[in-house]
């Protein structure tokens, strides 16, 4: 089929500078949810009708297989399907989808695709407060007239709970014609490609409805509010799918994914927590509450403490980090590593089962094995223009307060003796001390405040 997604709209209502459809749901633009699951349908042309925003949108969405067509300006839905036109392919079916109605399932789409397969068909739902929205007019016997707008309805039309969702199939070789003959004599002087259904009873043509399995999945965005609503909707999704796989989730309410998150078996995830972009959590692995978890890989068994970031980095299996942890872009930690409170990582490799447990900085650094680093270290790894790297060897002992001067390496086995500031290589297996000298002043008299 040919399937034609309309997210030309403003969106007033949405009081933004970034295009409707760019907005954010579950960490993915409301039009890339759309443009994903038509994909699914495997159609033969892909046509995106855009209009405001046109230029962030297609610098957004990046898609070699999306046709575009342009409508400015904008006079309705069936003027934007105009616009499409000279984009579809011969196919035999187009269906027409919206880029602000982004939880609609592929599965629903299968069925009004396969009612339409010698018919138009519409997909409909019985809303218990259809305000709004187009009614579906049936006859004594049941079967579609037309589509009434909310505006253009009588009181007794108000009253049809069976609405209109905009989403439609219908056969291509008659979409030019029954377009050319769209009218915009209605309330909004727009050419509503509703009308169509009026037409296509006329030609005798076979009018047929189809249904989501909820309702939800119909449900548009032209507000801040509304997109919010949808997100709660998509979250809880999201934290029943990961539930039937077996996570623990100490409340599914809580719970925010804004991409993709993979779990092993036995994983649990303590409330308010963040995940981002692409995150695995393999076996067994337990997040506590309040950590943002961004493009990341957690190995089997590890264990994230309250309030830990963590940032395009990997931990390996075992570990455990924070509370109050941050792991930045470039970390990579082996086996039993030992990530503490309020210790930040940055471009840096942990071999196995070192520890950096307490007030510590390591930035663009290759730690060794059993390498010990104490509270208050540093890696000064920046002169204001260019990066330097700290290399530290297998079971090196940092004390605390240190300040490791890049370019410089600890040799294996050696230990850093308390307040050093090393700015060259310690050797192995030896002690080294950087200290000024202690010098005690008898008869020093601190300062005192006047007395008033």
């Amino acid at each position: 089929m040919n399937i034609v997604i309309l997210a030309a709209g403003q969106g007033k209502r949405m009081h933004s500078n970034l295009p409707k459809v760019l907005h954010p749901l579950a960490g993915k633009a409301l039009v890339a949810h759309v443009i994903d699951t038509a994909r699914l349908l495997k159609p033969q042309t892909l046509c995106l009708v855009y209009g405001h925003g046109g230029e962030a949108l297609q610098q957004t969405i990046v898609a070699p297989d999306l046709r575009w067509a342009l409508q400015n300006p904008q006079h309705g839905t069936g003027h934007a399907v105009m616009q499409a036109l000279p984009h579809l392919g011969d196919a035999p079916t187009t269906l027409i989808l919206y880029g602000d109605v982004p939880l609609i399932q592929a599965a629903t789409l299968e069925r009004l695709l396969h009612a339409a397969r010698d018919a138009l068909a519409i997909l409909t739902v019985e809303l218990a407060d259809p305000t709004g929205y187009g009614r579906i007019v049936r006859d004594a016997a049941g079967e579609v007239l037309r589509i009434v707008e909310q505006r253009d309805a009588s009181a007794e039309e108000r009253a049809i709970h069976e609405i209109n969702t905009g989403i439609i199939a219908l056969p291509t070789t008659r979409l030019a014609e029954w377009l050319s003959r769209l009218s915009n004599d209605n309330a909004q002087g727009e050419y509503y490609l509703t009308d169509i259904v009026g037409m296509a009873v006329e030609a005798g043509v076979t009018i047929r409805t189809a249904q989501p399995d909820e309702a939800w999945e119909v449900l548009g965005v032209n507000s801040k509010v509304q997109l919010a609503e949808l997100e709660r909707v998509a979250q809880r999704r999201i934290a029943e799918r990961l539930l039937e796989q077996g996570v623990r989730l100490a409340d599914p309410a809580r719970l925010d994914v804004r991409g993709e998150l993979r779990c092993g078996r036995d994983v649990f995830i303590d409330v308010n927590c963040v995940f981002e972009g692409e995150v695995v959590l393999e076996e067994a692995v337990e997040i506590a509450s309040t950590c943002v978890i961004k493009n990341a890989r957690i190995g089997a068994g590890s264990r994230v403490a309250p309030f830990s970031h963590i940032e395009d980095a990997v931990v390996g299996p075992d570990g455990v980090i924070g509370p109050f942890a941050r792991l930045r872009p470039g970390t990579e930690l082996a086996a039993g590593v030992h990530i503490g409170n309020f210790v930040e990582l940055k471009n840096s490799r942990f071999a196995a089962n070192s520890k950096a447990n307490h007030l510590a900085y390591v930035g663009d650094a290759i730690v060794g094995s059993r390498v010990n680093i104490g509270a208050g270290t540093i890696t000064c790894n920046y002169d204001g223009a260019n990066k330097f790297k700290t290399v530290i060897e297998d079971d090196a002992f940092i004390g605390s307060d240190t300040q490791l001067v890049a370019p410089v390496t600890v040799g294996r086995g050696a230990t850093l003796g308390a307040g050093t500031t090393l700015t060259k290589d310690a050797p192995p297996d030896a002690l080294t001390i950087s200290r000024a000298k202690q010098v005690t002043i008898p008869g020093w008299k601190r300062p005192q405040k006047p007395k008033k």
